[in-house]
């Protein structure tokens, strides 16, 4: 039910709006985010501030038209890709996290840090509204509230578009009539960071049919090269910190990663999540580093990491992932879980090698510190008899 802080419909915004004041608004440049903009243009006393909040994806945003000034906003960008791989992404590799083992996460990480952006900003300009475009089919509806609400915003908040359920036709009809025409043709909806580019919605709608155009995929090739590649990945204190034994920024390396990985095809993925209420959609991504990097860690952690000690940190990875997903990272349980992930990650350092072919991605060497593994079993099966002989017959 709406509460009086609660932003659910587009006639919310005229009660909270009609007076003036200040708004800060997350914007991607889609067609979502484009026509609430022109909605806040109606009231000519609110000042209205455009956010876009750089994640190190391909398209952070799309404002070629200047369509943000012709429509009486502020566009403020910010630069948070690095704070996105050190407190988001680096975590998660170290957690595995994955939806349920279909595909890694993406905008579970992504949602806390623009809530953050946006709350930071709403402070330094006085705004008592924030609002955002997610619907009711998508998970960053509960993810962005629940982290606006967990980081004490005391104004209003929310998305419009929860309960006015308005088609993509009627606003890509209302924009162009405004002047935005480049609206008209949008297929799909998008989301991209450093760490995933994904598609959903219009055309990708419907799961029992979805063949996906290549032009859709930008990291990924759909026929990888014939000769192979080999690719080195030093991590330590179980953070990527090298590759092919270069030292990178997390962010860097990422997204070299990206580039090739994706030469192979690795890191497509196409899965269903669920929603608030229960019913799943249809989600489809392309993620090579992440594909790589969550696999890479798992080899080195296996070779540093006793045994049971793995068996408990797969139950917290599950526990860390699933407050990801529903929107708690602010909350007690995902840091608790975090802190044993990361102490478990103390002692994940080393070196795997990859060969990337046709075939796919293949392990060639492990090199860890402080490893666990026997590498001449001959050898160890001789003085480990030995040392059992000896204690028998003291």
């Amino acid at each position: 039910m709406w509460t009086k802080k609660c932003v659910r419909e587009f006639d919310h915004i005229d009660g909270v709006a009609r007076n003036g004041g200040r708004v800060v608004t997350l914007f991607s440049g889609g067609l979502d985010s484009f026509y609430l903009l022109w909605r806040l243009s109606r009231y000519p006393d609110l000042e209205v501030y455009a956010l876009s909040v750089g994640l190190g994806g391909d398209a952070e945003y799309d404002d070629s038209a200047g369509g943000v000034a012709r429509l009486g906003a502020r566009h403020v960008l910010a630069d948070r890709a690095a704070v996105f791989a050190d407190e988001f992404v680096a975590p998660a590799i170290a957690a595995q996290a994955s939806y349920l083992g279909i595909h890694p996460v993406s905008s579970s990480l992504s949602r806390p840090l623009l809530a953050r952006a946006a709350v930071e900003l709403a402070g330094e300009v006085g705004a008592d509204v924030v609002l955002h475009t997610a619907n009711r089919s998508q998970n960053s509806l509960r993810r962005l509230n629940t982290s606006i609400a967990a980081l004490g915003f005391d104004g209003h908040f929310g998305s419009p578009y929860e309960l006015d359920a308005i088609s993509r036709d009627e606003k890509q009809a209302a924009l162009k009539k405004a002047g935005f025409p480049d609206f008209a043709n949008r297929s799909h909806s998008g989301d991209s960071n450093l760490w995933c580019r994904e598609f959903e919605s219009g055309l990708l709608d419907d799961p029992e049919w979805f063949p996906v155009p290549d032009d859709l995929y930008i990291w990924t090739a759909a026929v990888p090269p014939e000769r192979p590649a080999k690719v080195v990945i030093d991590f330590e204190g179980g953070r990527p910190v090298a590759l092919d034994g270069e030292r990178a920024e997390l962010r860097e390396l990422i997204g070299a990663l990206n580039l090739r990985a994706g030469r192979y095809g690795l890191g497509r993925y196409s899965g269903l999540e669920h929603i608030d209420s229960g019913e799943k959609v249809l989600e489809v991504r392309e993620m090579p580093a992440a594909c790589l990097l969550l696999h890479a860690y798992r080899q080195l952690e296996s070779a540093t990491v006793p045994a049971e000690t793995m068996r408990e940190k797969l139950s917290l990875e599950q526990s860390w992932t699933r407050e990801a997903l529903e929107g708690r990272w602010f909350g007690s349980l995902r840091v608790a879980a975090q802190a044993f992930v990361m102490s478990v990650a103390e002692r994940v350092t080393g070196r795997i090698t990859y060969r990337l072919d046709r075939t796919g991605m293949t392990v060639l060497a492990v090199e860890a510190r402080d490893a666990l593994y026997i590498r001449d079993r001959d050898a160890w099966e001789r003085d480990t008899a030995r040392s059992a002989f000896h204690f028998s017959t003291a």
